[in-house]
Order: C-alpha cells, then structure tokens, then sequence
C-alpha cells in the first residue's frame, strides 16, 4: 500500500511542477492577458494630415481579420486609435489615456514626427514601447538615451542624401529649389540633403522656404520657388501640400526635375488630387509594393492585401500607398507578437524588436529586410528609386543602400 502511495505522490508532484511551469511560462505586463493583447496609437482622423488616417483603418480591419481567425495564441488583438488631428498637446493628452487609463501594453504605429515628440521623452520615463513609429526622423534611433522608441519608416535624414547623391551623378550642375515642413520632419530631410550636397550645397540651392501644416495654401511659395530660375524641385511635404505644390508648379507652367520625398508618394492621396498629367516624371524613393503596379498582380502578400481591404476596409483604395503602408506596420507587429509568445511583458516585446534578422515582411520590396540590433533601430537598409510614368512608380535600378 505504502509503495502504492509513494507512486500516487510523486506522480502529483511531477504534475504539480509542471503545472507550476506552465503557469511560470506566461508573462504578463498591463495590456496582456489569456484573452487580450491591448495596443494603442495616435492616427490624425481629422485635421490637416488626415490624409494618413487610412493608415489606421487599414490596421484596424487587419487586426479584425485576424482575431476572427484566432487571433494570436489565442489571445485577441485589441488596436485603441485615438484620434488626434495632428495636433501634438492632443497627442500627449490621448497617449496618457492611452497608457495610464486603458493601460496598453505598448504603442504602435502613432503618426507624425510633430505628435510623436510631444511624447518622447514621457513614454520613455514610463518605459512603453514605443514602436513603428509612422515617422523617419532620426531621433527614433537612438537607443542610448530612447531605449524605448522605435521607428517603422527609413530615416528622413538617409533618404535626403539619396535625393542629393542622385542629382550630383545625373545633373551636377543643378540649381535646386527647396519647399520644406517647417518641423522636424522638414529639417531632417533638409540636414541629410544638405549634408550630401557637402560644399556644392551653397552654390547649387538658389531658393529654399518652409510652410506650416496649419496653411492653407503655398501658392506663394511655390511662385516664389520658380522665380528663382531654379531647374530642379526638392519637395519635402506632407500629403495635402504634396498635392498643392505638384498642382500649382503645373498651373504656372513649372516644370524642373521634381524629387518628392516618400512620405508624400501616394498615387491615390498625392498624384491624382494634384494631377496625373502633372506628376509625369516625379522621383521618389520607396520601399513597399504598390497596389497599382500590374508586376505585383499575382504576388500572394498583395492578393491577400486586396483581398482583406475587400472585405473589411472596403471604403479605402488600394493603390494608395499609406494603405500598403498601414498593412505592413501590421504584418511586422503580428510577426512580433508571435515571436513574443507567452512572454508579453514591455521588455521582452523590445527584445524581440530589436533582434529581429532577415524577416521579409510579404508586402515589403523583395530582398528589403528588417534587420536590427540593441544598438541599431533602423528596421530597414535600402530603398528603390522610382519615377512616376503617369500610371505608377517605375523602379530605376535596384533597391540601394541608404546608410
């Protein structure tokens, strides 16, 4: 009988233990649970960028698409979009619901380098990851005194010496008009630009002036711009001024070689308000697939891409490239949330961040991987160069390195 019970024992504490384990396995911070994952971000639904509010939707119908499916390990994926018109002080009073409220787990994709400054500094003190921010400035790089925040989008200021480095080789003799954001997403584009220029800088921009996102208009600055005899257009906007200064350089006959930075690059948001006839010939440089381009009419990530924005985004058009955009934030958030497994804690979802190698997310240029490290936050190392043709951007060369 002894023997008997010495076996029942040890065998219920075998399953004690394991039961133990199990338990011991899953790691929760606020936001986490056996049945939720809460994530929030700030998306500009009105106000002067709210051309990027189908980012959210589109994030928004993915994340739905998928919790019918399962969600992840069970759990629902639960997106909080607070709306806050571009405005920063709305920025800071959403995010704090957002985190001291709601209590996500971490922020995603919140847009804007204006909105996502005001709230640097506190979500770092609060250690929220701060993550895919829909921004390139080069301040999301900085692990040493940000550990926290991270950026979704190429550097601002990388891809601004590309623009530079291109007119150099291909039209050296230039003489360049700047319009500029008046923030720091039109400074760091201008830093990098500048910087590549190197000495030539001086001689080769002939006019530069800024508008703010609050402006109405820039049919002034853009005369100003062609007055100046200026052959070549660096056009460092938004989506809304993208639209008016490609429309205006057309309605007042100005036609220099037109660098338009990717931020501003849709074809359904920018180039058909403004005019396609007018956007002939545009360059920009890009790192995702465009839903008008007929070479991606089979791929599988795009199929599966019109094929979501069909049945739960309907409303949104897929040749415009911030919906491509808002479906890749949302693949690579749902790929890290898987790597994370059972461990949803803030910490162990930076980790997994910023140690991912090689991971090709599906709607993303072949061969543009994300690669990152603890001490480099950039997810992404080359882009494509393109022009537009009047249908779609048609790439020129292969994608090239933009560190």
């Amino acid at each position: 009988m002894k023997k008997y019970q010495t076996v029942f024992i040890s065998a219920a504490l075998v399953l004690a233990v394991w039961g133990q384990q199990a338990i011991a396995q899953k790691k929760y911070d606020a936001g986490a649970s056996d049945t939720e994952i809460k994530i929030g971000q700030t998306m500009p639904y009105s106000g002067p960028a709210s051309a990027y509010s189908v980012i959210g939707k589109i994030e928004l119908a993915y994340f739905k698409r998928l919790n019918e499916n399962g969600g992840i390990n069970g759990r629902k994926v639960n997106l909080m979009s607070l709306d806050d018109g571009y405005s920063p002080p709305k920025t800071v009073e959403m995010t704090r619901k957002l985190v001291e409220q709601d209590e996500v787990l971490f922020l995603m994709g919140s847009l804007g380098t204006a909105p996502n400054s005001a709230i640097h500094k506190y979500v770092n003190s609060k250690k929220i990851p701060h993550v895919f921010v829909a921004s390139g400035a080069s301040k999301w790089s900085d692990p040493k005194n940000f550990p926290w925040t991270l950026s979704f989008n190429p550097s601002y200021y990388a891809e601004g010496k590309l623009y530079a480095l291109d007119i150099l080789k291909n039209k050296p003799t230039a003489k360049i008009a700047i319009l500029a954001q008046n923030d720091d997403l039109g400074k760091d584009y201008i830093n990098g630009f500048k910087a590549a220029l190197g000495d030539k800088a001086k001689s080769m921009i002939v006019s530069e002036t800024t508008y703010e996102v609050t402006d109405s208009t820039i049919d002034s600055q853009m005369v100003t711009l062609k007055g100046s005899g200026a052959d070549t257009f660096f056009n460092v906007t938004t989506p809304k001024f993208a639209a008016l200064a490609i429309k205006k350089a057309g309605e007042i006959g100005w036609k220099p070689t037109h660098y338009l930075v990717n931020v501003a690059a849709s074809i359904n948001a920018v180039l058909k308000p403004a005019g396609l006839e007018n956007a002939i010939g545009i360059i920009t440089v890009g790192y995702i697939k465009e839903g008008a381009d007929k070479m991606w009419e089979n791929d599988p990530a795009m199929k599966d891409f019109k094929s979501l924005v069909a049945k739960y985004a309907p409303d949104l058009n897929v040749d415009d490239g911030s919906v491509t955009y808002g479906y890749a934030v949302a693949n690579l958030t749902e790929y890290i949330l898987r790597q994370a497994g059972d461990n949803l804690t803030r910490e162990n979802i930076m980790k997994v961040i910023t140690n991912i190698h090689g991971y090709q997310v599906p709607i993303v240029n072949p061969g543009v991987l994300v690669d990152t490290s603890p001490n480099d936050y950039d997810l992404f190392q080359t882009m494509q160069v393109s022009k537009f043709d009047g249908k779609k951007w048609a790439p020129i060369g292969s994608p090239i390195a933009i560190k």
